[in-house]
Formats: structure tokens, C-alpha cells, sequence
């Protein structure tokens, strides 16, 4: 390095201080993207969408955990064929790590599973609250994405991890009910939590025009009534090749690529993986869970 290179005004102690703050920048943990995949009722596909899209991220190497956040019914683990020895109830209660829970997922991705003991976050109490916290903060596995299947509807856990997420996908079909309570839901979120701005995903999709048609109407409604902005993330079509996977317990994506899902799917993950992290994130999982309780405290949920 050249003379001209260092600052000569500069002492030793400025010098060492810059490079401790240099390595502190280092070592900070990196930011998780966090996507919530939710709906306003159930029976849309929402649960496919989670699985298909956190292996689609993973094959294009992204280190990814899937959360299952229907903190009453497991649905990820049976979609996968998994079967967990614990799920984060057992967090919750401090009889295990998080990362004891963590199955290993098609394309590496890394499942927690679903806690059977609680129906919602606004029944864990404080303790409850600050262990569940530790718990992120102490997983060392080093993470990009973190990925969470709601519950449908607008229950307290939907909303609460939905407004502790950066990102939320809501997943809605032709179904007229299904519009009904995606709007119902996206009412929810932008009136009562301050997110004013959606992903929409049609799903079971026939034709492109239907899609179109799913998410116009959607929008029109929302965009009239609401303070909220409405982003087209296209469309996953009908497949029998999906429907089979189902069965098959697996992701449409590891076990039938070349099926039109798959490569939607495929889309889909370069699309979310585009979004990138909202300026002035920080943290790793943990801020993640803070978010969660502080979402509660918003609520005025007693702790």
C-alpha cells in the first residue's frame, strides 16, 4: 500500500478502532429475508406453495428453513412424509433446541416442525415469549431465508407472523369464497398491523385469463377500500403432476421438474429471492421473534 493510500492524520488508537469496528461488521450475523405464505381460507394450496417454494429456493442455492407456523395442526412434515421427534412446542417448554427439531427437507431445506401444545402465539406467555426468542438467537446454522406456513385465516398467529415477516404472500383460487376471505384477510393486515403492501399468488389456475381475472378482482376491491398496494406474483397452474406429488409426499418440484407447477414454482423463487431485505434490516432470527411478541404487545395480547 502506497503512502497515499493510509491517512497520515490518522493515530493508532482511530486506526484500531476501525478495524475492530470493521471485524464487528464481519462477524454480525446476516439478515434473514423472511416471507410469510398465508391465506384467507384453507384448501387453497397454501401449504404446496410453502413446501415447493422453500425447495425451489434451495435448488438455487439459497440456504432455507421452513417454518410451520399453523401452531395447532401440523401440515408440513405430513406433506414431506417427515416424521419429527420434536416441534416447537417442545421449544416453547424448554425441553429441547431449535435445533433439535430441524429435519433435514428435500434440496437440504431446513423444517421446523409445527407445535401441536399451542393454538396461537397470543397463548405463550412472557417466559414463554423470551425462551422462544432464545432459542433463534442461539441457532448457529447460517440461514438466508426463512420461509413460514401460516395457518389460514385471520386468527391471531396468521396476523402476527404475517406482521413479524418482511414479505407476505397471500395464496387465493377462483373459488369466490376464497377471494371473500383473502380480502377479509388483507382488511386485517393493513388496518390493524400497518402492512400496506401484498403479494398475490392464484393458484389452481386454468388458463392465464383466469388468473388475471382472480387477481383484478382482488385488487380492484382492495385498492378501493384500503390503504394497501397489491403486487401480481402470477399464477401457479393446474396440475395433475402437483396433485400426484401430493400424494406421493413430495414437492412437486424435486419429484416432477419438468411438470408446468414445477417450473412456476421455479419462477416464483427467482422472484422472491429478487426482493432482497428492506433497508435497515438487521439482526438474525431473533429479531424475527421479536417481531412476533412485539406484534402481540401491538395487539394489546396480555402476555
Amino acid at each position: 500500500m502506497s503512502h497515499s493510500d493510509t491517512n497520515p492524520g490518522a493515530s493508532s488508537h482511530e486506526m484500531a478502532g476501525g478495524q475492530a469496528a470493521g471485524l464487528r461488521r464481519l462477524r454480525a450475523p446476516k439478515p434473514v429475508q423472511v416471507v410469510a405464505v398465508t391465506s384467507g381460507k384453507g384448501g387453497v394450496g397454501k401449504t404446496s406453495v410453502s413446501v415447493n417454494l422453500a425447495v425451489s429456493m434451495a435448488l438455487d442455492g439459497k440456504r432455507v428453513m421452513l417454518l410451520d407456523g399453523d401452531l395447532g395442526l401440523a401440515n408440513v412434515d405430513v406433506m414431506l412424509g417427515l416424521q419429527p421427534a420434536y416441534n416447537l412446542s417442545h421449544v416453547i417448554a424448554g425441553e429441547c433446541t431449535l435445533d433439535d427439531t430441524i429435519i433435514d427437507g428435500p434440496a437440504g431445506i431446513m423444517v421446523v416442525p409445527a407445535s401441536s401444545g399451542k393454538r396461537n402465539m397470543a397463548e405463550l406467555s412472557s417466559a414463554e415469549h423470551v425462551g422462544l426468542v432464545r432459542a433463534f438467537s442461539e441457532l448457529q446454522r447460517p440461514l438466508d431465508t426463512l420461509i413460514v406456513d401460516t395457518a389460514a385465516g385471520i386468527a391471531d398467529s396468521v396476523i402476527t407472523f404475517s406482521h413479524a415477516s418482511q414479505q407476505v404472500i397471500v395464496v387465493v383460487t377462483s373459488d369466490p369464497q376464497s377471494l371473500t376471505d383473502a380480502y377479509a384477510l388483507i382488511k386485517v393486515l393493513s388496518r390493524e398491523r400497518g402492512i400496506h403492501r401484498v403479494h398475490v399468488l392464484a393458484n389452481q389456475v386454468h388458463t392465464p385469463r383466469e388468473a388475471r381475472e382472480i387477481f383484478e378482482n382482488l385488487r380492484r376491491v382492495a385498492e378501493r377500500f384500503l390503504d394497501v398496494t397489491l403486487n401480481n406474483l402470477g399464477f401457479i397452474p393446474h396440475d395433475d403432476w402437483l396433485k400426484r406429488s401430493v400424494r406421493r409426499q413430495r414437492a412437486v418440484v424435486d419429484a416432477y421438474p419438468a411438470a408446468a407447477s414445477a417450473q412456476a414454482f421455479r419462477a416464483l423463487a427467482k422472484t422472491a429471492a429478487s426482493w432482497g431485505l428492506p433497508l435497515g434490516a438487521r439482526g438474525n432470527l431473533e429479531f424475527f421473534v421479536e417481531r412476533l411478541v412485539a406484534a402481540d404487545a401491538q395487539a394489546g395480547v396480555p402476555a
